[in-house]
């Protein structure tokens, strides 16, 4: 595995993991992304795919997700800048609606037939001058005329985290670490370090069990998002010398027996995921070989076959050589 592979996994699924948090949890994030009111008691619908190009598109997870089975929402989280990014979205959207079609039967009274898009949302988890608001993409139908096919942009490094919780889009709050990934890269200054600390325990930690007694989020979502910064921050930060003292700090607050646990039934699931899928690998290539081996018992049958049919045949012919002899002989 590569490390842009190795990287894109890791931001992939701790959004995922975020997505599948609790319903009222999701639909807060919906509501504040989308501008929406649905309550909190409201229905999801998951619609999961992704894309990734042979040059490894900085795409981490497409993600359509529909609320009380007809509006949906579609998010796609970016690390880095994407010169394709609403081609994409609207690849997917078109994707997406023609799927749902027959979820949306035509008027009998006319025609026409319409498409559903999702509604789109590019979230950036990265900070750069000159981000987009929105994107546009110029459809052309020709004689018809053209639309305005138009993405717009969350920029989360720009909010506070006043405004996160206000907005009750707590569940992003682990990718707030990125804030500081660029900086860490280039050196880790005592006051970056402790700014960083701050940002943790004063403003992660203490925001999650905020929301959490806010009824915003549940109990166990508080618990996998601690967990889930946690693992952001071994990624971004803990291998660099200067951390081990924050490093132990972070696995006190963040770190539960539990989650050792976890981790360990983690391992062993991916491990036996492996082992199961070199099994199917080695099944797959063994019934390869089985089919191999069948055409060449079937040719070799065949052949037996036509070999038969000639004798037979030469019988046959030695039979009638016999009886015109004996005929023959009769007559002598």
């Amino acid at each position: 595995m590569s490390e842009n592979q190795f990287i894109y996994q890791i931001y992939d699924k701790i959004f995922k993991k975020i997505l599948t948090l609790s319903t009222i949890a999701v639909i807060n994030l919906i509501n504040g992304l989308f501008g929406t009111n649905y309550p909190p008691d409201s229905t999801i619908t998951y619609n999961w795919t992704e894309h990734i190009t042979d040059k490894l598109r900085r795409c981490l997870a497409d993600t359509i997700l529909t609320i009380n089975g007809i509006f949906s929402y579609h998010m796609e989280a970016q690390i880095t800048e994407d010169e394709d990014i609403v081609f994409r979205v609207f690849d997917y959207g078109y994707a997406h609606a023609i799927k749902q079609i027959n979820n949306f039967p035509p008027d009998s009274s006319s025609d026409s037939q319409t498409l559903y898009f999702p509604e789109a949302k590019i979230i950036y988890l990265f900070s750069k001058p000159q981000l987009p608001d929105q994107y546009c993409l110029n459809l052309d139908f020709g004689s018809q005329g053209s639309f305005s096919y138009n993405v717009t942009t969350f920029k989360l490094l720009d909010y506070t985290i006043e405004e996160l919780n206000k907005k009750k889009m707590i569940i992003l709050i682990p990718f707030v670490l990125l804030k500081f990934r660029d900086k860490f890269k280039k050196k880790r200054a005592n006051e970056d370090i402790l700014s960083l600390k701050r940002l943790i325990f004063d403003d992660i930690i203490t925001s999650i069990d905020q929301n959490m007694n806010d009824k915003n989020i549940t109990e166990n979502d508080a618990y996998k998002l601690k967990r889930l910064t946690h693992r952001l921050y071994e990624h971004l930060f803990a291998h660099y010398p200067e951390m081990e003292e924050l490093n132990e700090m972070t696995d006190e607050a963040l770190v539960l027996d539990i989650d050792i646990l976890e981790d360990k039934y983690e391992r062993l699931f991916e491990e036996r995921e492996a082992a199961l899928a070199k099994s199917n690998a080695l099944l797959n290539e063994n019934k390869a070989l089985i089919a191999e081996m069948d055409i060449e018992i079937a040719e070799k049958d065949n052949e037996i076959a036509e070999k038969d049919n000639e004798i037979a045949e030469k019988d046959n012919e030695i039979a009638m050589l016999k009886a015109q002899l004996a005929k023959l002989q009769a007559l002598s």
